[in-house]
């Protein structure tokens, strides 16, 4: 059987008591299968957040070798141009 649940933005902290409640009722394979899945979307922007700190940590190396004249780095121009 599928539980669904339905959120509504006014509201909020009333709604989440209710889901808070809800979810407490829930038995516990059900518990256990949302638990699987709120982990999966932690995981998700965990890996988005690290992607994010990478790339910024790539462009910062890559202007501090262009600095050093290591490197030439393309221009607005040349960077809109492929986008």
């Amino acid at each position: 059987m599928e539980t669904i649940i339905n959120f509504s933005s006014k509201n909020s902290q009333k709604n989440l008591h209710q889901v808070v409640d809800f979810v407490r009722e829930l038995p516990e394979q059900e518990r256990a299968m949302l638990k699987i899945a709120l982990n999966i979307i932690e995981d998700e922007a965990a890996m988005d957040n690290n992607e994010l700190k990478s790339k910024i940590k790539e462009g910062l190396q890559d202007a501090k070798l262009h600095r050093e004249g290591k490197i030439k780095l393309r221009t607005l121009t040349e960077f809109l141009a492929d986008v």
